[in-house]
């Protein structure tokens, strides 16, 4: 039967014009450069039957380009170009190995049949197809290489001497390539990405369905070790009238399934294999290629090696040493049913002897420059996190999913993962700050305390109170060093200073920062160069130009909204605690300051009523809808509406000690007995006061009754009374008394 070699512009192409002509019926390979696939099937071509190959190009095979020194910008006038610049033919990418490609798959085919473009382009790659038919050796340096031209030079003079190439040594050996391990999670991710076009997520989403539908076992395991009451045979017969596997699995049964490689055994759930037998038209689409992939893979593991034989011969030309290799194959074993994992034809070698002679038709020297690492794939990724021990069989997709979805790397062509400015810049941060936040060792260290957890080597406790604190240490570390990975970002993307909009004015050079909105929000001072964190979760706004009497920083207030609470902040205090007994991330409700009209020593009332540390303030901007809120919980109590002041008193009450509120009404809206328009009194003790005071929770603003949260909310005596057996923090009496308090 003659063979007709059908080469298309693209692979793509190519696999569609088969599947056409071969009406589904075919096998596929890939070729020697692993960029192209053979299809090949039968079918009647003038008249009589034949085997096709159908194949391809990746656009041009060869270009035309300058030799030596006019090949470099940088070293010729571009004027010389025009008239005595020698120029050459050669690949077009040498990585593609194109014209080796087309030699190995035209050996003894009868005819070509070229489907190209019909223009001027396309003619042109006919051309360049159709002249790749050369039956010569290519022999490679034994040198591989050297780093100067003028002894590589050298030794390109002394081999164009000679005209014969003489046999130095010939070697054949029968070699095997062992059938796939059973398929875990990893392996089928990873396959999924390189070879199926699909992304880990979309993989595992898919294999999930499968599994749910019946069509295969469970997907997530990291075992590849069938267990030994595995019924090998039982499944294989599921798959013997399958049209496409039929003739394999049936051989297999006949003459005895091959004993399975020994995996590992994680003891988790069997290798993933098919559990029913389907086709494409049943599944379709992205289900039926990872099915399909899982049954082959089956199937494979099954299966006998591939052999092969390999030959080489040394050849000696002058003084240097050339080699060439081929390789036949013998039995083609699991790459029948795999046959992308097929050894890949290459050159046939002729029979020959130490001693025998053949001549040299061309030496040449090829200059070429070392290249950077390509990105990463997918499944490279995917096999670089299951080696440092990142992520499981169920969370590899989801974090590979997540640096896609948070745009710290796109998804390029051959599913190759490019950062973005955004994860390069973001990576170069933390290793500014804390390497060990991105590199492998750290989770990969937490892993292994699992193991050894769920091993009964470890205590649960132990491991986790330890890695809580080391990753709370790590977190306030970097909360603290913020300002660094702001330099990185103004790098790449707009800078601080021409962001955000004009707020309050700087204590330092009293000019106006910006207060930038997005998350985590801060002010920034351009002519400072510095940067002041906020509270998060709620507006900021300039409060009334009042300055910090510390540091002389312009206050602004953080509100939580109409229902919630809100209070006042000088943005140095917050980022800089200016007393011993303040932490960061403080405000003014919070501060410790003797005489400031906005500190805690002047605004707060007494102990709250829910938390043990916290303490009820005075919010003096809430008027006339008057608040009390809690410094350090969410409770807020809504009282004396439509008072026209409130101010807190220097005194306290005699029976709770809780600074008294001294309270004016305007005198047509005054709740006051008598239509009085003054009261000075306790929030907690006065029974004037408890009938104006309303208890809620700030965030959900659940009315909080004594006699249980199912009662209606509404004015009513007691509740906001103070609970008994809660003594109430002793407030100084007066600022002497709260400096001597303070400094002793």
């Amino acid at each position: 039967m003659k063979t007709v070699l059908m080469v298309a512009e693209k692979p793509s192409l190519a696999q569609s014009i088969a599947k056409i002509l071969s009406r589904g019926s075919l096998s596929s390979h890939k070729g020697l450069n692993g960029a192209c696939s053979v299809h090949e099937y039968t079918g009647t071509f003038a008249g009589q039957p034949v085997r096709f190959k159908m194949t391809s190009v990746c656009g041009h095979v060869m270009t035309l380009d300058f030799l030596g020194k006019y090949n470099k910008w940088d070293k010729v006038d571009p004027a010389e170009l025009f008239s005595q610049a020698p120029t050459e033919k050669k690949e077009a990418n040498p990585k593609l190995n194109m014209v080796k490609f087309l030699q190995v798959e035209g050996r003894g085919c009868d005819y070509i049949v070229l489907w190209l473009d019909c223009d001027k382009e396309g003619e042109n790659i006919c051309f360049e197809v159709n002249t790749d038919k050369d039956r010569s050796l290519l022999l490679d340096w034994d040198r591989v290489r050297v780093f100067d031209r003028e002894i590589a030079q050298m030794f390109l003079n002394m081999t164009k001497l000679e005209k014969e190439a003489q046999v130095e040594a010939t070697s054949r050996k029968e070699k095997a390539k062992q059938r796939p391990l059973a398929l875990n999670t990893v392996e089928m991710l990873r396959v999924a990405s390189s070879s199926l076009g699909m992304g880990p997520q979309h993989a595992m989403q898919t294999a999930e369905r499968l599994y749910t539908q019946g069509y295969i076992s469970y997907p997530r395991t990291e075992t590849t070790h069938y267990p030994e009451n595995f019924d090998l045979k039982g499944s294989l017969r599921q798959q013997a009238n399958h049209p496409y596997w039929a003739d394999t699995v049936k051989q297999l049964l006949a003459e005895g399934i091959n004993r399975p490689r020994k995996g590992h055994d994680a003891g988790d759930h069997p290798p993933i294999t098919p559990m029913k037998s389907a086709t494409e038209a049943e599944l379709g689409g992205d289900a039926w290629r990872l099915y399909e992939y899982i049954t082959r893979h089956f199937i494979a593991t099954v299966s006998h090696d591939c052999k092969y034989l390999q030959s080489t011969i040394s050849f000696r030309i002058g003084p240097e040493l050339f080699t060439c290799s081929g390789k036949t194959v013998l039995s083609p074993g699991f790459t029948e049913i795999m046959p992308w994992q097929s050894v890949p034809l290459e050159e046939s070698l002729p029979t020959c002897q130490r001693g025998d002679t053949f001549p040299v038709g061309e030496v040449k020297m090829l200059e070429k420059q070392t290249n950077p690492p390509d990105y990463l794939t997918e499944a490279e990724l995917i096999t670089l996190m299951e080696k440092h021990g990142i992520g499981t069989d169920a969370s590899i997709p989801v974090h590979i999913n997540n640096i896609c979805q948070r745009n710290y790397v796109t998804v390029e062509s051959g599913r190759r993962l490019k950062p973005t400015n955004l994860g390069i810049v973001l990576v170069h941060g933390y290793y500014k700050i804390d390497a060990e936040l991105v590199l492998p060792t750290i989770r990969s260290a937490v892993e292994k305390q699992l193991n050894l957890i769920a091993q009964g080597k470890a205590d649960y406790r132990q491991v986790l109170g330890h890695t809580l604190d080391v990753f709370k240490r790590k977190f306030h570390y970097f909360v603290d060093s913020i300002a660094g990975m702001d330099e990185l970002m103004e790098v790449s993307f707009s800078p601080l200073a021409a962001t955000g909009k004009p707020l309050s004015r700087c204590g330092k050079c009293h000019r106006f920062m910006k207060y930038i909105q997005a998350k985590p929000s801060r002010l920034h001072c351009s002519h400072c160069d510095e940067t002041y964190t906020l509270p998060q979760n709620g507006t900021i706004k300039l409060y009334k130009e009042l300055r910090c009497p510390l540091d002389d920083f312009e206050l602004v207030l953080w509100s939580s909204g109409s229902r919630g609470k809100s209070y006042p902040l000088c943005p140095y205090c917050y980022n800089h605690p200016p007393f011993r007994d303040m932490k960061k991330g403080m405000g003014c409700n919070e501060c410790t300051h003797p005489s400031c009209q906005h500190s805690l020593s002047m605004l707060g009332i007494g102990q709250c009523v829910e938390c043990e540390s916290g303490v009820l303030v005075l919010d003096p901007t809430s008027g006339p809808k008057w608040k009390v809120a809690c410094n350090k919980c969410n409770v807020v109590a809504h009282c004396f509406e439509n008072a026209h002041r409130v101010r807190v008193s220097a005194d306290t009450c005699s029976v709770c000690e809780a600074a008294l509120l001294d309270v004016d009404f305007n005198k047509a809206k005054s709740p006051l007995p008598g239509d009085e328009t003054q009261h000075m009194g306790c929030v907690f003790c006065d029974p004037v006061f408890q009938e104006l005071v309303e208890l809620k929770h700030a965030a959900s603003c659940h009315p909080m009754h004594r006699g249980g949260p199912g009662r209606r909310q509404g004015r009513g005596r007691g509740r906001a009374r103070r609970p008994p057996g809660k003594p109430n923090p002793r407030r100084p009496k007066d600022k002497m008394s709260a400096l001597a308090a303070y400094f002793v």
